[in-house]
């Protein structure tokens, strides 16, 4: 039963260092096949990581994060990643240690997790 839970796909939606083919390998092993997609009533802000493991990882202490601000003209533009459950777990352990993740509905109308800083909601 786990091998067939394991084949699942999650989505996940990707605006910053996931998107990077460098950070797939080095987090996955191997290169995503993501789609493009967008994120409807947010907006990039400017955050910086405190978490030192994952600024060595991404390679810098400033990020962008996204904020909610319900304006249906706020669109991110980023990439749909397709991940089974156990890469979507280490992606979990490659975000800095005070994002979340959420489930939220792109402008594609696919549903995918996106991860946000706490602080920035």
């Amino acid at each position: 039963m786990k091998a067939v839970a394991e084949q699942q796909t999650e989505s996940l939606f990707s605006y910053g260092t996931l998107q990077s083919e460098t950070v797939q390998l080095a987090i996955f092993g191997r290169r995503l096949d993501g789609q493009p997609d967008a994120l409807v009533r947010y907006r990039i802000v400017m955050i910086e990581i405190e978490d030192q493991d994952f600024v060595v990882t991404s390679g810098t202490p400033h990020h962008r994060n996204l904020r909610f601000t319900g304006v249906q003209s706020d669109i991110v533009e980023g990439t749909r990643l397709p991940l089974t459950k156990s890469e979507l777990d280490l992606a979990d352990s490659y975000e800095p240690s005070n994002y979340e993740r959420i489930q939220v509905q792109l402008g594609s109308g696919a549903t995918a997790w996106v991860y946000i800083s706490r602080n920035s909601r």
